[in-house]
């Protein structure tokens, strides 16, 4: 019988087969654990390895001296994938705004928009004092006067704004001067900021509609989702689009050696800001606010940082960055549809670094001593300007002619800027995306946290009127006689009928 029940339990004979089968299973689960993640991490491998290709493919292709058309046809797939995310930009902004001021109520709508605001201009204003103190460290401008802009082949940048213009310019899209007198006039392209402040005073109307407003709340719901199902599509096209664009901007660069001699301590000043206040400062921020480790929910957004990186516009990255901030890190819909094309308009922390580098380094390029009052000017300024930056490649260059103006220095050295910003803006797209992503993951942990606070004040609320409850039971329990009006009717009855009955038997006795 021992015998036979060890057979039964697997102790019999000489080997013992659990090591082997545990040996097979460690083995089963590692290949699946890792097809799991190769699956899931298919798209950021696909679009890394896009970029990876990319700059080897314009290094070879550079050698061959292409023409000016057939480095138009080459560039063709890039300048495809750039105009399809163009193309969902307005469908996304307008109905996934419009979707979420309608879904939040009006109070948390106010709250949320006030520390998101708050959010961009402390971040803002942090980036700006960054880029100030690092070109005083660095001192790009300094003995970098003896640049030849006729060597580097650019073209000065003129500009008659006057500073009062460039500020208007910030509200108002496109502007021609005329004897002085700024008047609004058509310009190809999207106004942005005004979209964003259309769709969200539209959603606000519309939830004050109630029920008249719901059937067209739900119009811009489906919009919404049919928008993103769009975007989930154009992803997979973003690694082959991607390894095009950065293939085609390497085929077109001029001498890149004797840009990065001549204005290096520049590119190094900016990208060091970008480095510092991306790497550190943010995240120092998230952490402060959340408890929680951002660089595990940075891990999440590798594919809309490598598509920043690659196309150096901040709306084009928004379609991506919607739809990783959502399935991969789990921020609410209604936050996130809300915050990040906001963010994408006004939070320029990575364009307010480089511009305030460059302010400085054009103020040493001309030998000029910035007092305590201009960099002051230059910090207000850049954070102001960053607000109305286009976000679009080279839109940050077109800024910083306002703290050029602001502080009374020459604007045809932006040529300078233009030269090198293919480089700078790069970074300078990824930090600005950062910046969305951490805020609406900060006010995505607000909301929570509001939200378990009102979740926990009702189960507390209801646990006193249990309680409230118990009490009067007991106490109607223990009591003499019982305080219920029907009980203390039937009581009255009760006594009456005793009376009557006392009263019977009395007259009986008489009798």
């Amino acid at each position: 019988m021992e015998e036979k029940k060890s057979e039964i339990n697997g102790h019999a004979g000489h080997k013992n087969p659990l090591p082997a089968v545990s040996i097979k299973s460690e083995k089963n689960s590692f290949k699946d654990r890792f097809m799991v993640f190769f699956k899931r991490n298919l798209l950021v491998i696909f679009t890394v390895s896009g970029v990876l290709v990319g700059v080897g493919l314009g290094m070879m292709v550079r050698n061959m001296n292409l023409t000016r058309a057939q480095m138009t046809y080459f560039a063709f797939p890039g300048e495809m994938l750039l105009r399809m995310l163009k193309m969902i930009i307005l469908p996304l902004v307008v109905c996934s705004l419009i979707s979420g001021a309608a879904s939040l109520d009006t109070r948390s709508l106010g709250k949320l928009g006030g520390i998101a605001v708050s959010y961009f201009l402390v971040t803002t204003l942090i980036a700006s004092s960054i880029g100030v103190a690092l070109a005083f460290i660095i001192k790009p401008g300094v003995g970098a006067g003896a640049l030849n802009t006729n060597n580097l082949a650019l073209e000065g940048v003129s500009s008659n704004k006057e500073t009062a213009d460039s500020f208007l310019d910030l509200a108002r899209y496109h502007y021609v001067m005329e004897i002085n007198v700024p008047y609004g006039t058509d310009a190809d392209g999207m106004n942005i900021l005004g979209l964003v402040l259309f769709a969200m005073v539209f959603g606000v109307a519309l939830r004050k509609l109630g029920a008249e407003g719901e059937e067209l709340i739900r119009f811009f719901n489906a919009f919404n989702e049919a928008t993103m199902v769009l975007v989930s599509w154009i992803m997979w096209y973003v690694p082959f689009g991607i390894m095009f664009l950065v293939g085609s901007k390497i085929v077109e660069m001029e001498d890149v050696v004797l840009l990065v001699t001549s204005l290096g301590k520049y590119i190094f000043a900016s990208i060091l800001g970008h480095i510092i206040h991306g790497g550190i400062v943010l995240p120092l921020i998230y952490f402060g606010f959340t408890r929680a480790n951002p660089f595990s929910f940075l891990s999440g957004l590798i594919t809309p940082f490598t598509t920043a990186f690659a196309t150096c516009s901040s709306s084009a990255t928004l379609p991506t960055m919607m739809k990783c901030v959502e399935e991969n890190n789990g921020v609410d819909k209604r936050i996130s549809r809300f915050i990040l094309p906001i963010g994408a308009t006004v939070n320029m922390d990575g364009a307010a670094i480089f511009q305030c580098v460059a302010a400085v380094f054009i103020a040493q390029l001309n030998n000029v001593e910035l007092n305590a009052g201009q960099i002051f000017t230059i910090l207000v300024t850049a954070t102001a300007s960053s607000v109305g930056a286009a976000g679009i490649p080279a839109g940050g260059i077109i800024t910083i002619a306002i703290i050029l103006e602001a502080i009374g220095l020459p604007t045809h050295d932006l040529s300078l800027m233009l030269a090198v910003d293919w480089i700078v803006d790069r970074t300078t797209t990824v930090v600005n995306v950062e910046g969305d992503a951490l805020g609406a993951g900060i006010l995505h942990h607000i909301n929570e946290q509001e939200m378990k606070k009102q979740r926990q004040q009702e189960q507390h609320q209801e646990e006193q009127e249990l309680e409230e409850v118990k009490v009067e039971v007991v106490a109607n329990v223990k009591a003499e006689e019982e305080t219920s009006p029907l009980v203390t009717c039937q009581n009255e009855g009760d006594s009456s009928s005793r009376e009557t009955l006392d009263d019977k038997d009395g007259v009986e006795s008489v009798l």
